[in-house]
Order: structure tokens, then C-alpha cells, then sequence
């Protein structure tokens, strides 16, 4: 009944019997729809109102092909995996649902669940990342465990992560899906405030992430000048020599080396100043 699935690392395979296909279909229950409660952990956060009617109209025609996967709790059922199909099933008045009873632990619940709405790819960015970032702070788990039991790479469990660090504003903006994930990785280093105007730029002009990461680079170009704040001695000798030489005297220092500076006008002024220091031409 469960299909098996590819590129899953240590995911499902690990967590589930070769032999699991044959045990489901002999504990398949129709269980109450009133019975079964959503998975509190569940990563997908935003379930999509037309794909979510899509479904209740084909489990109207052709009913539940496939079982969700559900825990006993006390005297309820708590869902694992497939709360689209039981939402659907509410949605169509359906009294009762085919479920798998599983008993497993808590982290393999919140495993599989994950597996299973990452490898249909129907998560947004943003709840794939919180997901990623939940099972790591509970789990106490790196992001390379986490790529294994997705199946995907390090460096895109990296790059979807970094998209939590975003602005809430802008990470809303990403799972309504006015902008990318590449848009809002884009804008990252910029500070929050920047990354709301440029965003709200994005949505305006509609702008492609070249054109941001361009924006970006120009961004960084215009910094606020250092402000250098000399050694109040360096300071006090450039002012003794001003008044000695009567013109302006300007020292650099750095790690007790440097330079020292005097301005003249014209001729006659440099020869004054050859004659202070008595240094014949």
C-alpha cells in the first residue's frame, strides 16, 4: 500500500520493514474522521484551497486509494503522514477513512512525516526549512543527518535553512509565492529593513534574481565612510608643527611608522619653511 521510494538516504528504509508493504494491507482500520487529529509537528504549514478541493472531488469519485498513517493516542489517532487526504475526506463529508496504525516513536513520526511531504515536493521553502530547522532543534541532529533522511544534498539543506535568518515579512512573500527562494537568498546579507524595501521592489518592477543579486552588489558599493580618529599625541605634534611652520602639517601613523606632511603654496613659501628647518637649497 505504502509505495516504496527512491533517494530517500536513511529515510523510510530505515524506518520501515522490507516486508511492510504486506503487513500495512492486514492492518489497514477504517478509522472516524472525528477520531484523528492533525500531527502538531506537521511541516507543511499552508495547504494550497484549490489543490485541497482537487482532491476532494477525486475521493469523492474514486474514494481513498491510499491509507493515511496514523498513532494511537488514548482514544485518538494522531496523523504521521497524509492529513491532505483527511482534510479532503472532512471537506467531502466522508464519515471514515483507511489508516495504517503505526507504533513508533516520537522522532520517527515526525521523520516520516517529513519525508513524506518533502519527496512529493508540494512543501514551500519556507515550511521545508522550519521543518529541517524543527527536526534538528528537537532531534538534537546535524544538517548532514538531515540531508540523509531526505535524500537531498548538504548544501541545499544549507541554502533552504539560511531562508529562516529572512525578514518574516519577506519569508511571507515566499510562500504566497510573489517571490523565490533564489530572491529571498539573494538579499540575505542585506539588513531587514533592506531586505523589505527591495522585496517590495521586487514584487513592483518584477524583478528577476539577477537583477536583485545586482541591486545587492550595488548596495554594498555605497558604504559610510570610516570615520579615523587620530592618537590625541599625533594630533597635538600636528598642531605644534601648523604653528611653527604657519601652514598646514599633516601626520600618518600606523603601528609607530609614518609620514609627516607640511603644505606650502608657492616658492617663496617653500623657502620659508627650508629656512625654519635650516636646510640650505
Amino acid at each position: 500500500m505504502v509505495a516504496k521510494r527512491n533517494a530517500l538516504g536513511r529515510g523510510l528504509s530505515a524506518l520501515i520493514p522490507e516486508d511492510l508493504e504486506k503487513e500495512d494491507k492486514n492492518r489497514i482500520e477504517e478509522i472516524d474522521t472525528n477520531l484523528i487529529c492533525p500531527n502538531p509537528i506537521q511541516p507543511r504549514k499552508v495547504f494550497e484551497h484549490d489543490k485541497l478541493e482537487e482532491l476532494t472531488e477525486s475521493i469523492k469519485k474514486y474514494g481513498v486509494i491510499q491509507p493515511i498513517i496514523v498513532r494511537k493516542e488514548d482514544n485518538l489517532y494522531t496523523i504521521i503522514a497524509g492529513e491532505r487526504r483527511w482534510r479532503a475526506c472532512k471537506s467531502a463529508n466522508i464519515k471514515s477513512i483507511p489508516c495504517i496504525v503505526r507504533d513508533i516513536e516520537n522522532k520517527n513520526a515526525s521523520e516520516i512525516a517529513l519525508i513524506e511531504n518533502i519527496q512529493r515536493e508540494d512543501l514551500n521553502p519556507i515550511d521545508e526549512a522550519n521543518a529541517y530547522e524543527y527536526i534538528m532543534e528537537r532531534y538534537g541532529i546535524t544538517q548532514e543527518d538531515v540531508s540523509n533522511i531526505v535524500g537531498k544534498s548538504r548544501v541545499y539543506v544549507t541554502n533552504i535553512m539560511r531562508l529562516t535568518k529572512l525578514d518574516k515579512f519577506v519569508q511571507e512573500k515566499i510562500v504566497t509565492n510573489e517571490i523565490t527562494a533564489g530572491h529571498g537568498r539573494a538579499i540575505l546579507s542585506l539588513p531587514k529593513d533592506k531586505q523589505i524595501e527591495i522585496t517590495n521592489k521586487i514584487i513592483k518592477e518584477d524583478l528577476s534574481v539577477r537583477d536583485v543579486e545586482k541591486l545587492v552588489r550595488e548596495n554594498k558599493k555605497i558604504k559610510t565612510k570610516k570615520v579615523f580618529v587620530k592618537d590625541k599625541y599625533i594630533t597635538y605634534v600636528e598642531e605644534m608643527l601648523t604653528d611653527r611652520f604657519s601652514t598646514k602639517v599633516n601626520i600618518q601613523s600606523k603601528k609607530n611608522k609614518g609620514k609627516i606632511e607640511i603644505t606650502y603654496s608657492n616658492s617663496d613659501d617653500l623657502n620659508r619653511i627650508l629656512e625654519i628647518l635650516k636646510i640650505e637649497e
